[in-house]
Parts: C-alpha cells; sequence; structure tokens
C-alpha cells in the first residue's frame, strides 16, 4: 500500500454523518481559493522585484568592467565583462520567465504555466556555457600573444566589483528560498560566478604586476581558470531544474510537513502515499488520506475538501492538491 503514516490520537470510529466543517474552510465556499492567493502573489512580486534589481546591477557593471578592462589594458577584466553581459539577458529572460509563469491556471493550462522557469533555467545555463566557452578561447589567445601589463587602478575596482556581486548573491539566493524559484536560483548563481571571475581576475592581475615583465599572460590565465568555474556553475544550476521538469522525487522535507498537518485534521487516520511535482513557486501534490473504512462517501468527500483546505493554508506555497481516500483496514 505504500508508505503508512497513521495518527495514533485519531478515534477508532466516527460517526456517519461526521463533523461540521468550520464555515472559514468549507469546501462549498466557491471563494474559498482566495485566502491563498496573497501569499502566493506577494512571492510572485519578490521575484520580480529581485530580478529588476539583477538587471539594474547587472548593466551597470557590465559597463564599469568593459571601461576599466579596455583602459586598465586587461583581459580577465574584460572576460568578467563579457560574463556580466551575458548577465544582463539572463536576467532578463528570467523577469520574462517569472512574468509568465505567475498567469493564472487556464483552459489549456490547468496547472498553470509555472513548468516555464526550468525551461527559462536552461536558457540561463546556455548563455553560461556560451560565455564561458567565449572566455576560455580568447584567454587561450591572449597567452598565446605578447600584451601590455595591466594597470594597477583595475584592482581597486575589482575590489569593489567582488563586495557588490557576493552582497547581490547573497541576497538573490534568499529571495530564491522563500519563492521557491528555480530561475531566480539560477541568477543568483550568476552573482556568484561573476563574484568568481572577479576574484580570479583580480588574483591574476595581482600576479602580473607584483611578478613584474615576463608574467603578464597571468592575466589570461586568471581568465581561463574562472571559465571553468563558469562551466562547473553551469552543472549546479541546470541538475535541479533538470529534476524540476522530470518530476524527479527531491521534496524530502516537504512531504514531512505535509503528513504531520495532515494528522491534525480531523477524520484522517493516517496518510500512505505521496507524490510532489513542483511547478514554478508551486508545488502540485497527490495525497492518499485512509479514513474510518465505515464512514459514508459523503464523510470521506467532505474529510478529503477538509483536508485539502488545510493543507493549503498551513502550506501556502502548494498549489494543486489532490486527495484520495483510503480506508482503515
Amino acid at each position: 500500500m505504500g508508505h503508512k503514516v497513521e495518527n495514533s490520537n485519531q478515534q477508532s470510529a466516527i460517526g456517519k454523518s461526521g463533523p461540521a466543517l468550520p464555515s472559514a474552510l468549507c469546501p462549498l465556499s466557491p471563494n474559498n481559493h482566495l485566502i491563498f492567493e496573497p501569499v502566493l502573489k506577494n512571492a510572485e512580486e519578490i521575484a520580480i522585484k529581485t530580478t529588476y534589481f539583477s538587471i539594474i546591477g547587472n548593466v551597470i557593471l557590465a559597463l564599469i568592467k568593459w571601461i576599466v578592462g579596455y583602459f586598465g589594458h586587461s583581459y580577465a577584466m574584460i572576460a568578467d565583462a563579457i560574463e556580466s553581459t551575458t548577465d544582463i539577458f539572463a536576467s532578463i529572460l528570467v523577469l520574462m520567465g517569472l512574468k509568465y509563469a505567475s498567469k493564472p491556471a487556464d483552459e489549456d493550462h490547468p496547472y498553470g504555466h509555472g513548468r516555464v522557469e526550468p525551461l527559462i533555467t536552461f536558457l540561463i545555463v546556455g548563455f553560461l556555457i556560451t560565455s564561458a566557452t567565449i572566455i576560455a578561447y580568447e584567454s587561450i589567445q591572449y597567452i598565446r600573444t605578447p600584451h601590455e601589463m595591466p594597470r594597477s587602478f583595475t584592482l581597486w575596482v575589482l575590489g569593489a566589483i567582488i563586495i557588490w556581486k557576493e552582497i547581490s548573491y547573497r541576497l538573490v539566493s534568499k529571495r530564491s528560498r522563500e519563492t521557491s524559484s528555480s530561475s531566480l536560483k539560477a541568477d543568483a548563481w550568476h552573482h556568484r560566478s561573476d563574484a568568481l571571475t572577479s576574484i580570479a581576475a583580480f588574483i591574476g592581475i595581482s600576479i602580473a604586476l607584483l611578478a613584474g615583465e615576463g608574467y603578464e599572460s597571468a592575466d589570461d590565465w586568471a581568465a581561463l581558470l574562472a571559465s571553468g568555474v563558469i562551466l562547473y556553475n553551469s552543472y549546479l544550476i541546470f541538475r535541479p531544474a533538470l529534476g524540476e521538469i522530470m518530476d524527479e522525487h527531491r521534496y524530502d522535507d516537504l512531504i514531512d510537513r505535509i503528513r504531520k498537518v495532515s494528522l491534525q485534521v480531523e477524520g484522517v487516520m493516517g496518510t500512505e502515499k505521496c507524490f510532489i511535482r513542483k511547478a514554478g513557486l508551486k508545488y502540485h501534490v497527490d495525497l492518499h488520506a485512509i479514513v474510518d473504512a465505515s464512514i459514508s462517501v459523503k464523510h470521506g468527500h467532505d474529510i478529503s475538501h477538509r483536508l485539502k483546505d488545510i493543507l493549503r493554508e498551513k502550506l501556502p506555497e502548494l498549489g494543486q492538491v489532490l486527495i484520495h481516500i483510503e480506508p482503515d483496514e
């Protein structure tokens, strides 16, 4: 029968008619779903505002890096600018994806439009891989070609950029956890990869300046190392998004919370199977609930509605909740 969790405090027998449902949780209320919308809407607004923050920050930093890299004779800085430029387009894609994913369910999309989020994440990974490839190729070309020593003022600029990018990563990463947004998580890792390329550039330029003539290519080796870091981060972003699109089992903590809440609902004696799939900011749930085998179909139906409503009230990140009633045997 699958994994079974029983409510030891539940009465062994339940009256045929069953208890009256609280008016606030009445499954027959046509506006009952409205109590869940403000929480979800708030998550969507947080995600969209965070993406605007990323876009503005990336535009400013990309301009700074291009200018400083060109006049400071640092290809590591220019490589960093290339990465920041792809960040701009990636963040715009995230914004478009979040706005589309927030569209309500319709006749053609009964589970909503949330699955566009991992698709956007795949595009962002494509941007990262492309930028890493360009950086690696150009770095190798510059390593083989003599060029000027990078200017020392580039270190001051890089130091400020590293601090700002790490702050941006932590902020966007926090918002991605709050909203359960995979594309926002990918955007956060874009900030972290940008910080890592800046650190590599900082180290390379420092070596070139300290070691002097003959070590000009340290700057380029740093850019080459940064491209490898970006490729590795691309995999870290890609893997969970692939799991989401393939409905991979990745939500044990949420399943535990669902079971605990279910056992608090009057009439539910335990739970069995619990399947979860994520779409955008929502988690869709299929849950098997155990009830007394002697109750009427009507009473079992009422219990399932009450369970669904309480789950969505206690766990507002849930989207569609399908309850299957199992008799206690």
